[in-house]
């Protein structure tokens, strides 16, 4: 087969981290990186082929971005699916189709693609705004937002009518709370022949205040028989939707050893950093050969990894500074991302770092010791 370079020219609806972790391996292929995003000078348009700057809503800004390139992906949902929707009906590549990206913005609509499609997940309910109501459900429980939550923001959980006095506005809905449970993520990725790949589960390690990811251990510390089912339920939940990408699928494995889906990203996934160093191909490479449909790569773990995030501290805003990196980069297993924001505020995530290594418990202990030495935070106090 002979590729005529540039194979395809990608354009990314949204500046973040995830299109700026994309650019390498396009670099790498030869392939020009576009990225739309409000402002000049994103993350990921510092490293990019060539920037555009408009609303990620906004009819003309899209339309000039899917004609500037060949296939159009996105590094968030929050982006304006029904335009998006229209220009693929009207002959454009978008991948994953927008009409996923739809589903997925509605996380209650989403919940009820996997009740009608047989993909186990936990109940969920709309309620009618009344205490009783929930304690009809059952508390504990999880309240969401039902359009516009990411990172952590959007869920509450409710274990009493104080809590629920203090809930989330706008439509919401309440889910079964799963006590005890393992969260993990698998990251999936199918390409338009048919061709799909899954990754090792990885076990997610989640901070109970902010709501997202603190950790990851690749792989999950779990039996190897339940890491093949989670990689076939994600498989099953990702070819429910019918198109072609790369996709987050973040499960719950319960006490009683059962698998749930929690909630798919149509997107690269902060579970699937660490694939950059620790496995034969990375997620990024995978999504990029999917968006040209090439042959998928081999998502092989070579080592033992944990990913742990870099993320704002409470407190402080403006420009970031780190305390305590600056041992960590004469070790040879530790590999430092810095996202190329240039302001950080508490919760923000600003970058992540792995450590490759052998033991686990050894790998927890290096990911304890960074979560409690390493602090990325704004130069000025609140």
């Amino acid at each position: 087969m002979t590729l005529q370079l540039p194979i395809k020219r990608i354009g990314i609806v949204g500046g973040g981290q995830l299109a700026r972790m994309l650019a390498s391996p396009c670099a790498t292929l030869q392939v020009p990186l576009t990225v739309l995003d409000p402002m000049a000078g994103s993350p990921a348009g510092l490293v990019a082929t060539s920037e555009q700057i408009g609303s990620l809503h906004d009819p003309r800004a899209l339309q000039a971005l899917v004609e500037a390139v060949d296939v159009v992906s996105f590094d968030l949902e929050n982006v304006g699916a029904d335009t998006l929707s229209a220009l693929a009906d009207a002959g454009a590549s978008i991948l994953p189709h927008p009409d996923v990206l739809r589903l997925i913005q509605n996380k209650w609509d989403q919940k009820q693609h996997y009740l009608k499609h047989g993909i186990p997940t936990s109940a969920c309910r709309r309620v009618d705004g009344s205490w009783a109501s929930v304690e009809a459900f059952g508390v504990p429980c999880v309240q969401k937002a039902e359009v516009g939550g990411y990172d952590g923001r959007g869920v509450a959980i409710i274990e009493n009518e104080a809590d629920w006095q203090h809930r989330l506005p706008g439509d919401t809905f309440v889910e079964a709370y799963v006590a005890n449970a393992i969260e993990l993520g698998v990251m999936v990725c199918c390409r338009a022949s048919g061709e799909l790949v899954t990754y090792d589960p990885v076990e997610m390690v989640v901070d109970p205040e902010l709501h997202l990811l603190k950790y990851l251990l690749a792989p999950a510390r779990i039996a190897p028989d339940v890491a093949q089912q989670a990689r076939a339920l994600a498989a099953q939940t990702v070819a429910s939707f019918n198109s072609p990408g790369l996709y987050g699928v973040e499960l719950f494995l319960t006490v009683d050893g059962t698998l749930w889906v929690n909630e798919v990203a149509p997107r690269a996934h902060n579970s699937g950093h660490h694939t950059i160093e620790a496995c034969v191909t990375s997620q990024f490479e995978n999504q990029l050969r999917a968006l040209l449909d090439l042959p998928l790569g081999s998502t092989t773990l070579r080592r033992s990894a944990v990913m742990l995030n870099l993320v704002g501290a409470p407190g402080y805003v403006g420009s970031p500074v780190i305390d305590g990196l600056v041992p960590l980069l004469s070790e040879p297993d530790v590999h430092v991302h810095l996202y190329g924001k240039q302001e950080c505020r508490p919760g923000r995530k600003m970058g992540h770092i792995t450590v490759l290594g052998d033991s686990t418990e050894e790998l927890v202990a290096i990911a304890e010791d960074i979560a409690a030495t390493v602090v990325i935070r704004g130069e000025n106090r609140q």
